[in-house]
């Protein structure tokens, strides 16, 4: 069944209220866009604010990790939010905003998801949410960065062959409709909280605690599975992650491989 036209969530969480020092003091939203990730980028190059955030409805070009298209529809969460970091907050960023989207739905729905390293949200064993950081430099400095977010609310899993076995909504896993609005106001809320624990070079106990979240919602620890990194395929057990999150893999011949960037494609126990 089609996905209906949903209306902006944007007047009615913030008549709610939404308090935030960073995050979200400009949102922009579109019924319908390319991307919000190529949205942003453009903002930021116009001098848009730390915290500048852009939703829409419908994308015809969006994407997740590695390229790979993400599906889109009315009613669910599109949004990209423009950071302009400190050194600290810009490792962190992957980390922060896996945790921020654990805790919104957490709240809005009581659901409890876990993540598939790196930052694969998860429900049911399927993925509700996914999230994809990208930097522009210049020169050997780092510009800006650009953090989408994507929340399955509403999507009609059975749109793509086979989107069904891998993914999930809100809807699904809550078992009746979930509020957008709800969902959204939460994980800006999240977002700027931690955005300001882990940007201020006095909070590294903060970050500290942020890791230390992010890593308890691991699924992956302890598990044997195989993990794309580049080229090459590594496949062991998943022993631990680093303070800044890169997986540290036991493989299967004994030699323990740090992997600070990748994806877990399948978890083999």
């Amino acid at each position: 069944m089609a996905s209906t036209p949903a209306k902006n969530p944007v007047p009615g969480m913030l008549r709610d209220g939404l308090h935030t020092r960073v995050v979200g003091r400009r949102i922009s939203y579109f019924k319908g866009l390319s991307s919000t990730q190529d949205e942003v980028a453009r903002l930021a190059e116009q001098g848009a604010d730390d915290g500048t955030a852009v939703l829409t409805e419908t994308q015809t070009a969006g994407r997740g990790r590695f390229q790979r298209q993400w599906v889109s529809g009315h009613g669910n969460i599109h949004m990209s939010i423009l950071f302009r970091p400190s050194a600290r907050a810009l490792q962190l960023l992957s980390i922060m905003s896996g945790v921020a989207v654990v805790r919104a739905i957490r709240k809005a729905t009581g659901l409890t998801p876990t993540i598939k390293w790196p930052n694969d949200v998860r429900l049911g064993g399927k993925k509700v949410s996914g999230i994809l950081v990208e930097n522009t430099m210049r020169g050997n400095q780092v510009e800006y960065a650009v953090v989408g977010i994507g929340v399955n609310i509403a999507l009609d899993v059975h749109s793509v062959e086979g989107l069904a076995d891998i993914a999930t909504t809100l809807n699904i896993e809550a078992g009746k409709p979930v509020d957008r609005e709800q969902v959204l106001r939460h994980l800006l809320h999240e977002l700027d909280t931690l955005y300001i624990a882990v940007g201020q070079p006095s909070e590294a106990e903060g970050a500290a605690d942020v890791v230390a979240e992010w890593k308890g919602l691991l699924e992956t620890l302890g598990r044997r599975v195989e993990v794309r990194w580049g080229d090459e395929i590594h496949v062991g057990a998943a022993e631990d992650v680093g303070p800044l999150g890169a997986l540290l893999l036991r493989r299967d011949d004994g030699r323990v491989v740090t992997l600070p960037a990748g994806e877990v494609t399948s978890h083999l126990d």
